[in-house]
């Protein structure tokens, strides 16, 4: 093992301890009760079983058979959720062959936030995280189940899942993907007509066409977002079946990894011969094995909350140290957009996986000693599925890149680190993603343009005065203030404005993108302005500093005149009703900081 990756790890491992210990001794506790609807009065198996046909009444009586729950987040508006409509009849035919039983456990919400995109709506996204954990765990909680099936793909659905599978993890769980749409324009070509939009030089007419044929059919997105680095990280996690996670939903290998998802989640019940439930799986090396492989590639910045989220409910303590120290050493090994002009389908034919896993584990950046979903040992994960003779088998995947433009071998890595910075000076602590940021915009020093609505910049622009070097702080968008929405609304003027010379960036409390791009962005700035965060106290002009190479963020005010000025009220009035947002004001208080999750405090907290 590489030596700072070993000792990232060892620090998680003695951090956690007592964490750990807590919620390992818990999950035992509830695996000693053995086939868990054996507990369950007549009264209440009935009602579990009532609408099963007569096979599998009979099977569940048997207490021989493992009961599958599913757990879909299925709707047919999200297009990667889309072809989620016939999973559930296709997992519960899967799970007969093989002598078991699957019931639809629960449907959860999944939001896009492609559509909610500068709305109202957008201020339920994180929230909606909680949402999913908790109702993953209503929908477990009938104790009808030996096993689980997690259907989710997108940015706060594939989290949501985790979490709430968290509080289940004396059960075995896979996570099934559906796969990415195919190719549709250029990323370069989608981001240049933005530009345009945003420049007036375009019609709305334009701009819609050239997003619809982007976005064009069923699939996750094809850019390297949020969604696709939910993917990639589930399987160098282990909780996915190899190579799974980038296989076309029309690709008939697509069907047959999705059989194989249900017969492999009966094997791993303790009914079966392998058990292994998933809060043994999901430990520290497997943890750190995820944020390494979204490093390497230049993932979402989203997940440095998430995956903090996630860990904290399996009792593991992980922080934005730990992100900056392992970026620190991890090479770039692949050019996705917004880090570079291919796709999530150039990357998978380029070699994807299989070859990404190869080269990070001969490079000693990943922990091959690990039980996966697959069985131990992650070299597994160095094979890809492929359809020979109508049967799914995995072979050994490419040992070169068919594509170095995309994906690159440690060797000849793209940049000698992983892209994510962490930031702190006065302003606080902050992440920044400079993957996709040319060396000569990733300092910037300029006076500060502050504003507490996003959609207030795009009046600026048009009238001209942002036609000047300035960094744009944005405020009062944590997620007590707001839910913490994302802010790519502002990624055309910025790049606009970066485009026409001019020295930007863009410093937050709240999110910018998992498609966050070539323009330096400082996020999730904590603490954040409702909080008593420095960010409260920015006035128009105040200089600022953003290095992305030293790692500083700097309001550079003199300490007393800082001292004497009173915070800005972070103003309220758009937060506390429509769209629903009133629902939600109790868990918006309730918030941690981005840098512990960004969670609603719970129980948990106080048990692990």
């Amino acid at each position: 093992m590489h030596a700072t990756i070993q000792a990232v790890t060892d620090r998680i491992i003695a951090r956690s301890q007592e964490h750990r210990s807590k919620y390992l001794a818990a999950i035992a506790e509830a695996k000693e009760q053995g086939v868990y609807r054996s507990s369950l009065s007549c009264g209440n198996l009935a009602h579990g079983f009532a609408a099963c046909s007569a096979d599998d009444k009979n099977a569940l009586l048997q207490l021989t058979k493992a009961n599958i729950g599913i757990v879909t987040a299925y709707n047919d508006m999200l297009s990667a959720h889309q072809p989620y409509e016939h999973y559930p009849q296709i997992l519960k035919q899967a799970c007969q062959e093989v002598g078991s039983v699957a019931q639809v456990a629960a449907g959860v919400p999944a939001m896009c936030d492609g559509v909610t995109q500068g709305q109202p709506g957008m201020e339920l996204s994180l929230i909606s995280r909680e949402v999913i954990a908790m109702a993953t765990a209503v929908g477990l909680s009938h104790n009808m189940f030996d096993g689980a099936l997690l259907l989710g793909i997108c940015d706060k659905i594939v989290p949501g899942l985790l979490i709430g599978a968290m509080s289940f993890g004396h059960l075995p769980m896979l996570f099934v993907p559906a796969g990415p749409m195919r190719s549709g324009i250029p990323n370069k070509e989608k981001a240049r007509v933005r530009q345009q939009f945003a420049q007036g030089k375009v019609d709305r007419a334009a701009l819609l066409e050239a997003e619809s044929k982007s976005y064009h059919s069923a699939g996750t997105c094809t850019f390297y977002g949020t969604a696709n680095s939910n993917q990639l990280v589930l399987e160098v996690m282990g909780l996915q079946l190899p190579g799974s996670s980038f296989v076309n939903p029309d690709d008939p290998l697509r069907l047959a990894l999705t059989q194989a998802a249900a017969r492999q989640v009966c094997r791993l019940t303790s009914l079966g011969t392998e058990y292994s439930p998933i809060g043994e799986l999901v430990n520290e090396k497997s943890i750190v094995n995820g944020i390494v492989a979204l490093l390497a590639t230049g993932g979402s910045t989203n997940l440095t909350m998430h995956l903090v989220a996630a860990a904290r409910a399996a009792g593991i303590i992980i922080n934005w140290d730990d992100f900056s120290e392992l970026s620190n050493v991890v090479p770039l090994l692949a050019r996705v957009y917004p880090n570079g002009q291919a796709d999530i389908n150039h990357f998978h034919a380029a070699g994807g996986m299989a070859f990404l896993v190869k080269e990070l584990l001969d490079a000693g950046m990943l922990h091959e000693d690990v039980n996966t979903v697959a069985g131990y040992g992650l070299k597994r994960y160095t094979k890809e599925p492929k359809l020979i003779d109508g049967s799914l088998v995995w072979v050994e995947g490419p040992t070169e890149s068919l594509d170095t433009e995309v994906l690159a071998p440690v060797t000849k890595a793209f940049q000698p680190n992983g892209g994510l910075k962490l930031l702190k000076g006065n302003l606080g602590r902050a992440v920044i993603k400079v993957s996709a940021v040319k060396a000569e915009h990733r300092v910037v020093e300029a006076p500060a343009v502050v504003i507490d609505d996003q959609n207030k910049l795009d009046g600026m622009f048009k009238a001209g005065e942002l036609n000047r070097d300035c960094v744009v702080v944005v405020k009062g968008q944590g997620p007590q203030a707001n839910g913490m929405p994302e802010l790519h609304k502002l990624t055309p003027i910025l790049g606009s404005l970066q485009d026409q010379g001019y020295k930007v960036a863009l410093v937050t409390d709240g999110r910018m993108s998992g498609a966050s791009g070539k323009v330096p962005a400082a996020i999730h700035l904590t603490p954040e302005a409702l909080d008593g965060g420095l960010i409260a106290k920015v006035h128009d002009g105040d200089i600022i500093r953003v290095n992305a190479e030293t790692g500083e963020i700097s309001l550079l005010v003199d300490e007393l005149e800082l001292a004497q000025r009173v915070a800005e009220k972070v103003p309220l009035r758009h937060v506390r009703y429509g769209m629903g947002r009133e629902l939600f004001s109790a868990m918006r208080a309730s918030f941690s900081s981005p840098e512990t999750g960004a969670r609603s405090t719970s129980a948990v907290d106080e048990y692990y």
